[in-house]
């Protein structure tokens, strides 16, 4: 019984989110924003390599707009164009 409690603890500390640097919480910001929690990852990434508040910025204005059905696809498109080379 102990053991079962036990494993039931850990099973459910398991899917908490442990969040030590900033643009971890900025990357999984914009994966809430994006409502694109599968690729929490990338959003992460991306916050660690290029800054996350210009990438949250763009966020919130994909978010805001009328009628685009894939946020993440239209962010990530936004983001690349921006680069240029990229």
């Amino acid at each position: 019984m102990i053991l079962k409690d036990y494993l039931g603890t850990l099973k459910a500390r398991s899917k908490e989110s442990k969040v030590y640097r900033e643009y971890q919480l900025l990357g999984l910001e914009i994966a809430d924003i994006l409502e694109d929690q599968k690729h929490k990852a990338l959003y992460i990434r991306l916050a660690k390599e290029r800054g996350g508040r210009e990438l949250l910025r763009i966020a919130k204005e994909v978010a805001e707009r009328k009628g685009v059905k894939n946020k993440g696809a239209y962010f990530m498109q936004r983001i690349t164009s921006r680069d240029g080379s990229r």
